[in-house]
């Protein structure tokens, strides 16, 4: 053997041996986790749970390669109060947050969670994990006891207020704590085609546009993020707002569906933003959304970080319909964005909490596995901690249960109940057990002198899974049963209080 070769030799063995140390790091750290949050996505607007007319195969792919969740629960029937669930651990009768409000009016962000809440960011911040949140927060506002750094989040890149995301093409978004501008007009996100304006023109609707798209931005730093980081453990929050009106999408993504279907101009008038072809624009929006999603999926493959990484994907309630019907043209019906399930955002029905729930982990995961457990928000935070092996650290108190047995393939007892509460519209509690489903609301008083009506609902979700006939006269035990359980689950709030219990118990 000559000198040369055993040089090379030698380098070769080298080389393999630092692979090989590099890879066994990467295999006895924690796990990383992204958790990517979609925002007002329906049950049924991804290919993998019966979309026909909307193109999704990097989620597709994502289901294939790990399980489905088929009646996975959002925290709550609107954004911020779910994404409060999410945090905590806690469903909405104990959580903080229990509905959307404004902090002060005319400042930007909404009502922050308190200094001293234990989020799930904070938990794996404690773990020297690398937190970076990437979209839009809306538990509290800059400044506030909320912020995203006063969370337990390292690093953070978009939006702080719900308000200020509803547009695509923001003035500003926020790099940390820091107010960062874009190139774009400013111009309001709810209003409709000027006097005069031809709406079926392209052009007049080119005022609702910008130079930077807020989505693009934050994708590419959420991909920085994972660069900077892939040689730590690191946790990757990706509340994208998709696809949350307005309706706004770059020309290259909207062409990909120009033509496939009637698709008539929406002036406005309904809420948010004009849009040529809105139809199109809601596919565009989302299947854009799952570009970015196979490019981060891609990258952390390239990393070699595939086997070390746990994705999640779900939304924070239901589609556009129900309680927000008709409002800005987006059509859930066209799509079926909601599964074919009663009612949509807003509401405490089936369409407006039940979400898809995609879970991936490649070599831990069976793929191509579906699961009918009930789960909620609240039990990714006793899962994740179980999963990346700190079951001990979930908080006392908290409402989650954690799904990890059944992520192994492995028995686990029923959720024995699911409850939801929302004091918008009224009020509205909702709660689930087995086979069961009890909802209540405030109705419209039926004569002049009328009062709310607040009587309880009861559907049989095993053989009415639509909530089509209400059963409440035929099982008044079940009602009592379900609704003493509601009752026991609500914690007060001051302010968030909650009119069914503050007027009728």
């Amino acid at each position: 053997m000559t000198f040369t070769t055993f040089s090379r030799l030698l380098t070769i063995s080298f080389g393999l041996l630092v692979a090989g140390n590099t890879l066994d790091a990467a295999q006895s750290r924690p796990p990383n986790v992204v958790f990517i949050f979609a925002d007002d996505l329906g049950y049924g607007d991804l290919g993998s749970y019966g979309q026909k007319k909307i193109r999704t195969p990097h989620l597709d792919q994502m289901a294939a390669e790990g399980m489905r969740f088929t009646r996975h629960y959002s925290g709550n029937a609107v954004c911020a109060p779910s994404r409060c669930v999410l945090m905590t651990g806690k469903h909405p009768g104990h959580a903080y947050i229990r509905d959307n409000k404004q902090f002060k009016p005319g400042e930007e962000g909404q009502f922050p969670i308190p200094a001293d809440t234990v989020t799930m960011t904070k938990l794996f911040k404690a773990r020297g994990y690398a937190v970076g949140g990437f979209g839009k927060w809306g538990l509290g506002g800059p400044g506030s006891t909320g912020e995203p750094l006063k969370q337990g989040f390292t690093r953070w890149y978009g939006y702080n207020c719900q308000a200020v995301a509803h547009n695509f093409y923001p003035t500003h978004l926020w790099d940390d704590d820091k107010q960062v501008a874009l190139k774009n007009p400013k111009f309001s996100s709810v209003q409709k085609l000027p006097d005069g304006a031809d709406p079926n023109d392209a052009a007049s609707y080119a005022s609702f546009a910008g130079k930077e798209y807020s989505a693009d931005l934050i994708w590419e730093e959420a991909r920085r993020f994972v660069r900077v980081n892939k040689d730590k453990p690191f946790f990757l929050y990706a509340p994208t707002t998709v696809p949350h009106l307005a309706l706004q999408v770059p020309e290259d993504s909207l062409k990909e569906y120009i033509g496939q279907w009637d698709d008539p101009a929406y002036p406005g008038g309904k809420g948010y933003l004009p849009h040529f072809k809105p139809r199109a624009a809601y596919a565009a929006m989302i299947t854009r959304m799952d570009r970015e999603i196979g490019a981060l999926m891609k990258l952390i493959a390239g990393l070699g970080l595939d086997e070390n990484t746990i994705f999640i994907f779900t939304s924070d309630n239901g589609p556009l319909h129900g309680r927000h019907e008709g409002l800005a043209g987006t059509d859930s019906i066209f799509f079926n964005s909601s599964g074919g399930l009663r009612d949509g955002k807003g509401t405490l029905y089936e369409g407006g909490i039940r979400v898809p729930g995609i879970v991936r982990w490649k070599g831990r995961i069976a793929p191509g596995k579906t699961s009918d457990r009930v789960t909620g928000l609240e039990d990714w935070l006793p899962t994740l901690l179980e999963l990346t092996g700190a079951k001990a650290a979930a908080p006392k108190g908290i409402d989650g249960i954690s799904l990890a047995a059944t992520l192994r393939g492995e028995p686990q007892q029923a959720r024995p109940f699911l409850y939801r509460e929302f004091p918008g519209y009224g009020g509205q509690q909702m709660v689930l057990a087995g086979e069961w489903k009890a909802v209540r609301q405030k109705l419209k008083p039926a004569g002049k002198n009328a009062k709310p009506a607040l009587e309880w609902e009861l559907y049989n979700l095993a053989r009415d899974p639509h909530e089509e006939k209400n059963v409440a006269q035929e099982n008044p035990e079940v009602v009592a049963r379900l609704a003493e359980l509601a009752r026991a689950e609500h914690t007060p709030s001051a302010e968030f209080p909650l009119p069914a219990l503050d007027e009728k118990n």
